[in-house]
């Protein structure tokens, strides 16, 4: 595991983008797993303003490793936001974006994409191998959709599962965990003050930390974590 430590989210934001371009070679599919959240939100602005001429946007393949089931014009909708942000701004193909139709019914288009997945991307060891899945970590520990009370989709022998926010209820589709841990690459995107606490718990191993999802991830190939002073301290 190895920790990247800038000043505040906008520069973590920047430090990422800076290491992200220098993975994706140009000539060779590169697949990435999106996040959301206020850091994604930043980097995603980042992205289309610095990067517009130094990314193989051809070669880049966007997925989500969590969506709200809502339609792609809602402002839940994690891909409306990266629409926005970043797909709107730069050449990534149409047919390279591949959005979880939230507006389905739930558990249908979980296997739907789930398939999609396992048809398009490399598998390693039975299972699809992003080659970079982002993360961020919610304040109660969850990581994409993989809540507390459901630790039992961090085991899900399938691709993508059905999950339920712990307070609004809201329905999401997300990845499973065990292809989380099957990327060739995981990077936690982890911000601001309310994560101190989970981020101190996860990197000392302490028991405490076995209820966390976030904390239960740990890749076939590397881990990152690119935090600010804060959520480090």
């Amino acid at each position: 595991m190895e920790k990247i430590i800038s000043k505040n989210p906008s520069a973590v934001a920047e430090g990422f983008a800076a290491w992200l371009a220098e993975r994706i070679v140009p000539g060779k599919a590169f697949h990435l797993a999106l996040s959301g959240g206020s850091t994604p939100k930043i980097l995603f602005a980042h992205l289309a303003e610095h990067y517009q001429n130094k990314i193989s946007w051809a070669d880049l393949h966007l997925w989500w490793g969590d969506e709200r089931c809502v339609p792609p014009d809602h402002a839940d909708s994690n891909y409306r936001m990266t629409k926005e942000l970043l797909i709107d701004h730069v050449g990534i193909p149409s047919e390279n974006v591949h959005r979880v139709i939230g507006e389905a019914d739930p558990t249908e288009e979980a296997q739907r994409y789930g398939a999609e997945i396992d048809r398009i991307i490399p598998q390693k060891v039975g299972l699809a191998a992003f080659d970079l899945i982002m993360l961020g970590m919610g304040s109660d520990g969850h990581t994409a959709s993989i809540f507390p009370h459901q630790m039992e989709l961090l085991e899900s022998k399938e691709t993508c599962v059905v999950a339920t926010h712990p307070e609004s209820g809201q329905i999401r589709v997300s990845l499973s965990g065990p292809v989380i841990n099957n990327a060739d690459a995981v990077a936690f995107l982890v911000t601001g003050t309310s994560k101190t606490e989970k981020v101190e718990a996860i990197f000392s191993g302490s028991e405490e930390s076995k209820i966390y999802p976030a904390a239960h991830i740990a890749p076939r190939g590397e881990l990152f974590w690119f935090l600010d002073e804060a959520a480090s301290a």
